[in-house]
C-alpha cells in the first residue's frame, strides 16, 4: 500500500518525502504551445520533454518539478500522465485565454483521517477560521499601501475593520467586509495605472486581464499543495459549498492575493507591461502568442518567490485541522 500522509517535517506522496528543502528546489514550468505545429510532452529518461514537429524545445527534470502549465493544444501520453505523478508533479491545462479547463494533480487520496477532520468543523470554528483569513487578508493589502506610502481610507481604517471582523456573526457579513476592503484597496494601491474597477474573468482591460492570469496560477498552485496534503478542496470554511467551485483552494488563497497584486503594480512601475503586447475584441482583453511566456513567467516568479511562504501556511493550517484548533501562523507579505 502506497503511504501517504503528512509528517511532522513535510508529505510524503507515493513513498517520496516533499519536504521544505526539497520545496526549494523545485520549479512551476510553463509551456505555451504553437498553433499549426504538432505540440507533444512526454517522459524521457527522468526527465519532462516538451517538442515542437519531433524537435526538443525544453526539458527538465523530474525531480525539479513541482508544476506543469500547458496553454493551448498538445499531445500527453500516458507514461507521462504515470510518471509525472508518482514523481510528485501536477498538471494544469488552461486555454489560450489562460482560463483553465483540466488538471492531473497529485493528491493524498488515501489520507482519510484529514478529511474527516476537514469535514468535522464546527461552524463556531469555520467561522473563527474564516475571520483570520479575512484580517490577514486586509492586513498584507494595507501593508502594500503603507509601502508605497498610501494612508488612504483602507489603511487609515485597519484597527477599525479589524473590529468590525472580529464582530461579525457569519460568513457573508465577513463576505461583505472583505468586498468593501478590497475595493477600496484596489482604487488606491493601483491608481497610477488608470484603475476603474475589479471585474473577474471579464477582462475588459490590460490590468483585470493580467490580475486574472495571476490569480489563476497563484490559485491552482495553492490546490495543488492542498490536495497533496489529503484535503477536499471543494470543501471550505470561509467559500461555502457551490457546484463545482473548490471553496477550500478559494478560502486558502485570499492571503496570498497580495503576491499577485504587488508584482502586477511592481511590474508596471518597471516597464515591463507593454500596451502593444494586447488587443481587444467585443470588450475582451487578450495577449498576442510571442507575449504570453513573458507575462507568465512575471507572475510565475512572484509565486515561486513565496512557495516557502505558502507550502508554511499550508502545513501550519493541516496540523490545526488535525489538532481540532482554530488558529495557526498567517502570512505576511512584508516578512524579512
Amino acid at each position: 500500500m502506497r503511504e501517504q500522509h503528512l509528517r511532522a517535517s513535510g508529505v510524503v506522496i507515493n513513498n517520496i518525502m516533499l519536504t521544505l528543502p526539497d520545496l526549494r528546489e523545485k520549479q512551476i514550468i510553463f509551456i505555451r504551445t504553437e498553433q499549426g505545429l504538432a505540440n507533444k510532452i512526454k517522459i524521457a529518461n527522468e526527465n519532462i520533454v516538451f517538442m515542437k514537429d519531433e524537435k526538443v524545445v525544453n526539458r527538465v527534470s523530474c525531480h525539479k518539478a513541482l508544476a506543469v502549465f500547458i496553454v493551448g493544444d498538445i499531445s500527453i501520453t500516458s507514461r507521462l500522465i504515470r510518471d509525472g505523478l508518482q514523481y510528485g508533479v501536477s498538471f494544469f491545462l488552461l486555454k489560450s485565454n489562460f482560463d483553465l479547463y483540466a488538471s492531473l494533480c497529485v493528491f493524498a487520496e488515501a489520507n482519510y483521517a484529514v478529511r474527516m477532520k476537514q469535514y468535522a468543523i464546527s461552524e463556531p470554528d469555520a467561522l473563527a477560521l474564516s475571520k483570520q483569513i479575512v484580517k490577514n487578508k486586509i492586513e498584507n493589502q494595507c501593508a502594500l499601501l503603507r509601502e508605497r506610502g498610501k494612508t488612504g481610507a483602507l489603511a487609515s481604517e485597519q484597527e477599525k475593520i479589524a473590529s468590525t471582523i472580529s464582530r461579525a456573526e457569519n460568513q457573508e457579513k465577513l463576505l461583505g467586509i472583505e468586498g468593501s476592503a478590497s475595493k477600496k484597496f484596489f482604487e488606491e494601491y493601483f491608481s497610477d495605472i488608470g484603475w476603474r474597477r475589479r471585474l473577474p474573468r471579464a477582462k475588459p482591460d490590460i490590468p483585470n486581464f493580467l490580475l486574472d492570469m495571476g490569480y489563476t496560477f497563484l490559485f491552482n498552485f495553492i490546490d495543488a499543495l492542498l490536495r497533496l496534503h489529503g484535503f477536499d478542496t471543494y470543501k471550505g470554511f470561509y467559500h461555502q459549498l457551490f457546484f463545482q467551485r473548490k471553496s477550500l483552494a478559494c478560502d486558502m488563497v485570499e492571503p496570498f492575493r497580495c503576491v499577485i497584486d504587488k508584482q502586477l503594480l511592481k511590474a508596471y512601475n518597471l516597464g515591463r507591461i507593454k500596451p502593444d503586447d494586447f488587443s481587444f475584441m467585443k470588450n475582451q482583453c487578450s495577449l498576442g502568442y510571442e507575449a504570453r511566456s513573458r507575462y507568465a513567467e512575471l507572475f510565475m516568479e512572484a509565486i515561486m518567490q513565496h512557495k516557502e511562504d505558502i507550502y508554511k501556511f499550508i502545513q501550519g493550517f493541516y496540523r490545526a485541522v488535525m489538532r481540532e484548533e482554530h488558529s495557526f501562523d498567517l502570512f505576511s507579505i512584508n516578512k524579512k
